[in-house]
């Protein structure tokens, strides 16, 4: 649809949303947004839309791509959320006030045993930045990454650590609500 000078911007609107409320819905399905957010993202996405009304050209394709977009940096933003809980878990832990010697040693050799079964890299990025406190540009430099990119690496690394712990039954997944509230 492209926006013409004579209709208002709500006019527009109003013819455009009836005719690509069906795509709408398959994108939010393709992506798997839950339905409680699914409704927020399509409403973030048309206010948007409406802001940038006067530099738009086909305000369909701007809406569908604008929701991919979105529905993409709204998993993105969970998956960090995970990876945070977790990083800020192992952290707590390794940080704890002084557990007993043999619990802490008990903590140690878990955590060692299902280091060992990462990927070499992963062992190494994680006992630099954790076991030995690098910060991420240090790791980055001694591992040879772009310092842009160890984030995503340690995402991953952290990711791979969380899957192995959970498999030995070192702990249950958290839900999604408890990962949002913290």
């Amino acid at each position: 649809m492209t926006i013409s000078s004579s209709t208002t911007p709500w006019d527009s609107l109003n013819k455009l949303m009836p005719r690509v409320q069906a795509k709408l819905e398959r994108i939010l399905g393709y992506y798997q947004i839950p339905p409680q957010d699914a409704e927020d993202l399509i409403q973030d996405s048309v206010l948007t839309l409406l802001y940038k009304w006067d530099k738009i050209h086909s305000a369909e394709a701007w809406l569908l791509a604008t929701l991919k977009r979105r529905c993409l940096m709204y998993w993105r933003s969970r998956r960090a959320r995970l990876t945070d809980a977790v990083d800020a878990a192992i952290l707590e832990l390794l940080a704890e006030p002084a557990p007993p010697i043999q619990e802490k040693k008990d903590l140690s050799h878990d955590i060692e045993r299902v280091l060992g079964q990462l990927p070499m890299r992963c062992q190494n990025l994680l006992r630099l930045r954790y076991g030995l406190g690098y910060k991420p540009a240090e790791v980055a430099d001694r591992m040879g990454y772009r310092a842009s990119s160890i984030r995503k690496v340690a995402s991953r690394c952290l990711a791979a650590l969380t899957r192995q712990l959970i498999a030995v039954g070192y702990f249950e997944t958290p839900s999604a609500d408890e990962v949002v509230r913290r």
